[in-house]
């Protein structure tokens, strides 16, 4: 292959490897471990159940011993990268990109609802522990693993015991979605059905305001009643009801690994103190309501005063 033909685009966050896209810009190549191998033999799989994947068109191994995938570009522009192109001085969400992001949603959740997987035993667990790095969580938060914290998470599986185990890309977001699908499936694995999509918006709230953007309340509206007209039509249930429970699982996702190692570092402490408030909060919001309404999250700027003048441990 030759390189010449390739513009290298980045490194890859999660794997020794990069990214490179082709001079006119239909392909992107990829580079990688055994994983990246996995990954496009998944891609191939799910393409062919319609979900909204690009096409694997090539792969191999490179001169020095990586993998490499050839698969067809979805596009150039993400729909997060759309939404910071797309502010105005403020932070508001465009309709547009909600609603891009509610079609592309609603595609993939039609597709996975189609092709339901049969679970092994003890799956749904698996997927809590891996979904929310729960291990780690509680390696950094020790006093978090607690009778209260077990109680709400097995409530949460209790709710979903019924909800259809699907093929899943785990790590879904604005960063991974474009108007013609859904990249980046190198964590994928089986997952509740809506758990993918649904907290696509609220996730947001996570990032402390720091994503630049945030999705109004009647932004969210729509994109949750896009997804339960999906998931009505597909399984007669409304999928938005075990949005607390997801919620519940992100909130340790971004709890994860935030601990600091360097008490010099004040700043890392502070987001580590700020995700340990938020999942608290989602904790206390979901066991009073069964739900998480991240609009009731302050942002990392409101916690930063606040603990500053004593108001947060």
């Amino acid at each position: 292959m030759n390189d010449n033909n390739w513009r290298f685009v980045k490194k890859r966050t999660a794997a020794d490897g990069a990214v490179y896209v082709s001079a006119d810009g239909t392909r992107y190549r990829r580079t990688g471990g055994a994983e990246l191998q996995a990954e496009a033999a998944f891609q191939r799989r799910v393409a062919d159940l319609d979900y909204p994947v690009p096409r694997v068109l090539e792969e191999g191994v490179t001169d020095d011993g990586h993998c490499y995938v050839v698969e067809e570009s979805l596009g150039d522009q993400t729909l997060h990268d759309r939404a910071v192109a797309s502010l105005n001085g403020g932070r508001a969400l465009a309709d547009d990109v909600t609603d891009t992001a509610a079609q592309v949603a609603a595609q993939l959740l039609r597709a996975q609802a189609a092709h339901a997987v049969e679970p092994p035993p003890g799956a749904l667990r698996q997927w809590l522990d891996r979904a929310g790095f729960t291990r780690s969580v509680f390696q950094e938060n020790p006093d978090l693993d607690n009778p209260r914290t077990r109680a709400a998470l097995d409530h949460a599986l209790d709710r979903l015991a019924t909800v259809p185990l699907v093929h899943g890309h785990l790590d879904y977001g604005l960063p991974n979605v474009l108007p013609a699908g859904v990249i980046d499936w190198q964590h994928h694995g089986l997952v509740p059905l809506g758990y993918d999509v649904l907290p696509a918006l609220e996730i947001i709230a996570f990032k402390g305001g720091n994503k630049g953007y945030t999705a109004s309340p009647g932004q969210r509206h729509r994109y949750l009643a896009a997804l339960d007209d999906a998931s009505l039509k597909a399984t007669g249930q409304q999928v938005s009801q075990n949005l607390g429970a997801y919620l519940l699982v992100k909130a340790l996702f971004f709890l994860a690994l935030m601990r600091p190692t360097d008490p010099s570092r004040t700043d890392k402490h502070l987001k580590w103190q700020y995700r340990r408030h938020l999942f608290t909060e989602g904790l206390e919001q979901y066991e009073r309501t069964g739900t998480v309404d991240t609009a009731l999250f302050p942002g990392l700027e409101e916690f930063s005063a606040g603990h500053s003048a004593g108001d947060h441990p």
